[in-house]
């Protein structure tokens, strides 16, 4: 995230190789001979505030997944495909070491290079089976009190501080009382005297707030303990909920200082109480036990409600996406015309799209900051464009562009490959993106039976790139919310992905791609709501998708011979489509262009 990211550059007083320093010496202190600092904050999210922005701090990447190790003498940051390029761009080579997470994995690197040694971590920034992962024989590793970043980070920003606010049940769908119950409910199933909801989103959805604490994902970022009567205790900052949120919230809510959160555990002792493992702190399993509490370990109560939107937010999932088209198509519309000219740049681009953002309806923010990329820069899966990378986007070559909106009613992702002309794209990189465009229509076609998960449907969207012995190092899709956050669990497509069915009422995004390093990057991504299928003789229960996101794939990159019977069938429907539903929204020139750029293959 730019604002961020901006903002840990702006903090830091420290050179690169003073700040590792500054903690190596805080280690020493400590008796410790190395430490482990992930990319997340006490919230085990991808999103953090400057104040937990501790890897970029230290290191320079800042990208949203990724975790350094420090040692006396060396140092390593781990990050996984998306971000391979990146890291090598933000880190000094004499400093760090950069590895890929899963083809070379932390615990390698600690066998080599921390035999016989004190590695330190803070229990607040690890889940507790993030830390059994990296165990390995003869590396002790220890919590710590207090964080030695923390302690060498001078003028760190402080905790963010904005005010929850009331979500309104018109775009929520299903009252707070109402989802309390439910989970109330499920606790008592399971025999379970109250769950710890460390997911700021969690708090999100089951008391219909929101927040502004993070950039583009709006949360008020907070802990809570949910009770097996519906009750509720929050924890956060009082300041934060002001009057009208405290009577939102009713009296069955109570909001307390987080500095009241150990005694509130302690107070659980020979309760059962529910621990999403991989969602929370190992600090949390560590006082309860000690406490003399029982850790029951499941999922957070939350997250597959969540997951599953209620009518009114398929509804307003909808509205969003016809609204957000209409943005869309007046970017594309002005892209196209001035492209060519050679005077854009990636700044320039992005902040137009966001322009157009801002005059839609209940638009309160991009849902990331848009990855804007240029020729090279495409190629970069979550590049971020800065003053300094910023270039120009030339004529005749590839543009990527992957944004999004926070609305009222929806959450919006989609990115574009676009040949900016006015020449003719060059057959490779037409027939490399056409085999992405089919991959990605394969999924989005796809009729398959209730049971099955992400993870099972991912390599349908590869085969196009397959057969060319092609791919691309990230998964296919993940899960969107509601006026929240644009990752969301706990569904996904992706081989690494949980195996979790999907259900109706996920939003998911699809966005196959490829990536020709120092050339040009390509990924075509609309999101897809999980809807019910009737398939005629069918022996049990199908589903299959609808596409919410509404604009059109540029036809400069699509070779039509290349595309099955179906295939041109669905994309032709797909570009009708959009012109009956976007284009009456629309002035007259931006629809005629819109009409033109959707003609029939």
């Amino acid at each position: 995230m730019d604002t961020c990211n901006n903002a840990v550059t702006r903090i830091t007083t420290l050179s690169p190789s003073d700040r590792l320093a500054a903690l190596r010496a805080r280690l020493a202190e400590a008796g410790l001979q190395g430490f482990i600092i992930p990319r997340s904050d006490e919230h085990i999210g991808e999103y953090v505030p400057p104040s937990g922005e501790r890897l970029a701090w230290l290191s320079g990447f800042t990208g949203s997944a990724g975790m350094a190790i420090v040692l006396a003498d060396r140092a390593a940051v781990f990050t996984d495909g998306r971000y391979t390029l990146q890291v090598r761009n933000q880190t000094d080579p004499a400093m760090w070491e950069c590895r890929h997470l899963t083809e070379e994995p932390a615990t390698d690197w600690l066998k080599a290079h921390a035999q016989g040694l004190r590695i330190g971590y803070d229990p607040w920034l690890h889940a507790g089976p993030a830390i059994e992962r990296l165990a390995v024989p003869g590396v002790t590793l220890v919590p710590v009190a207090a964080n030695p970043v923390d302690a060498a980070w001078t003028n760190r920003p402080p905790a963010p501080m904005a005010e929850a606010v009331p979500h309104p049940i018109a775009f929520a769908g299903k009252p707070a009382q109402e989802k309390r119950a439910e989970a109330a409910a499920a606790l008592r199933e399971a025999g379970e005297a109250a769950a710890v909801l460390a997911d700021p989103h969690s708090l999100a959805w089951l008391l219909n707030i929101r927040g502004g604490d993070l950039a583009n994902t709006p949360l008020a970022l907070g802990f809570a303990l949910l009770h097996d009567d519906a009750r509720v205790d929050v924890f956060m900052a009082p300041q934060k909920v002001p009057p009208a949120t405290r009577a939102h919230l009713g009296n069955q809510v109570v909001v307390r200082p987080r500095e009241e959160l150990p005694a509130a555990l302690d107070a659980l002792r020979g309760k059962r109480v529910r621990i999403d493992a991989e969602a929370t702190p190992a600090w949390f399993t560590e006082r309860l036990r000690a406490a003399g509490a029982e850790v029951s370990a499941n999922e957070d109560p939350c997250r597959l409600p969540r997951a599953c939107k209620n009518a009114i937010e398929r509804d307003g999932a909808r509205a969003a996406h016809r609204r957000d088209a209409v943005a869309m198509a007046r970017f594309l519309a002005w892209f196209a015309r001035e492209a060519p000219k050679g005077g854009l740049s990636e700044i320039s681009a992005a902040e137009r799209l966001l322009a157009f953002r801002r005059e839609v309806e209940h638009f309160r923010g991009e849902s990331f900051s848009a990855i804007s990329g240029a020729g090279e820069h495409g190629a970069i899966v979550h590049y971020r464009v800065t003053p300094e990378s910023n270039r120009r986007i030339a004529p005749d070559e590839c543009y990527l562009i992957d944004s999004g909106g926070q609305y009222l009613d929806g959450t919006t992702d989609i990115t574009r490959t676009l040949w900016t002309g006015p020449g003719q794209a060059p057959a490779q990189l037409r027939e490399r993106a056409t085999r992405v465009l089919k991959g990605h229509i394969a999924l989005a076609t796809l009729r398959f039976p209730a049971g099955l998960a992400g993870p099972h449907l991912d390599a349908l969207a590869r085969r196009p790139l397959w057969d060319a012995g092609l791919d691309y190092d990230h998964g296919t899709g993940h899960g969107v919310g509601s006026f929240l956050s644009v990752h969301e669990g706990p569904a996904a497509f992706s081989r690494a992905a949980r195996v979790v069915p999907l259900r109706e009422g996920m939003i998911l995004s699809d966005e196959p791609g490829f990536y020709a390093t120092g050339e040009y990057g390509i990924r075509l991504e609309n999101l897809l709501l999980v809807v019910p299928s009737s398939v005629p003789g069918a022996a049990k229960p199908f589903l299959e998708f609808e596409t919410l996101t509404l604009a059109p794939f540029d036809r400069a990159l699509v070779d039509a011979a290349m595309l099955t019977t179906a295939e041109r069938a669905w994309l032709d429907a797909y570009h009708a489509r959009v012109v009956a539903e976007v284009g009456p929204r629309l002035d007259s020139a931006t629809a005629a262009w819109l009409a033109a750029a959707c003609a029939p293959l």
